[in-house]
């Protein structure tokens, strides 16, 4: 009810005013369990593909937009309670796996659609990170659901990191067919399927999004980013030290 209710007044206004374009919808069953895995380019990711489905869809979301104080806290908390989002705590890397992967069960248990992001976080530059193997195959081998592939096209656009207001640009989304990993069933403690399963997946979302493939973890990729943007802010320090000493001299 709440997720309608939300759907309704978020989904309707985000439809009319970024007019996504959508390829694939007919890729979504009617009715049943599947997994939809998507890349991650923007924190608006989680509303445009609700916003363009028939069905619910349930993602997990971290933990701390659940538990945060005050007023805006607990209104940030009903707000994704209610577009369907699910909190697990990433404090521990091995917990938040487990619970993610708990969480992913219940929710095709009850024939529903579950959402996940195989990077685990979003890209840090537009480009297509290597996919975790735990939490998407896992599920996927536990249930036996099918899992479509999804690609998100400029959501980055709309939502750069780190901006509040959006921009109006126009985002897509295409939806491919279901893979089928019943072959696999009952292997889901072999890491070597489950590397093979995530970087399938992973493939065809990148045909999907035509995005540039990095075999890289994104989490790797924004560590390193950082460490440059530190080295290159260190060696321009020095560089102004040296410069003010050569101009007292």
């Amino acid at each position: 009810m709440i997720y309608g209710a939300m759907k309704f007044s978020i989904g309707g206004p985000l439809r009319l005013a970024f007019r996504p374009w959508v390829e694939g919808i007919e890729n979504i069953p009617a009715e049943g369990p599947a997994i939809l895995a998507s890349n991650h380019l923007s924190f608006s990711d989680s509303f445009f593909l609700p916003a363009v489905l028939d069905r619910k869809v349930t993602f997990i979301a971290k933990a701390e937009y659940f538990t945060s104080p005050g007023v805006k806290g607990k209104l940030t908390a009903a707000f994704f309670k209610g577009v369907g989002q699910l909190p697990v705590d990433r404090s521990g890397a091995r917990g938040a796996g487990e619970a993610a992967i708990k969480s992913g069960i219940e929710v095709l248990e009850r024939g529903e659609l579950f959402g996940i992001y195989p990077e685990g976080t979003r890209s840090p530059d537009g480009r297509l990170y290597r996919g975790k193997p735990g939490g998407l195959a896992r599920v996927a081998l536990a249930t036996g659901a099918p899992v479509i592939p999804v690609a998100m096209i400029d959501t980055e656009k709309v939502q750069p990191p780190g901006k509040i207001l959006p921009k109006m640009v126009r985002p897509g989304i295409r939806i491919g067919k279901p893979l089928d990993f019943s072959r696999y069933q009952g292997m889901e403690n072999d890491r070597f399927i489950l590397r093979s399963v995530t970087d399938e997946v992973m493939y065809e979302i990148m045909k999907l999004s035509g995005q540039e493939y990095v075999d890289i973890y994104a989490t790797a990729a924004k560590r390193q980013i950082a460490e440059a943007a530190k080295a290159a802010e260190a060696k321009k320090k020095a560089e102004a030290e040296q410069a003010a000493q050569a101009g007292a001299e």
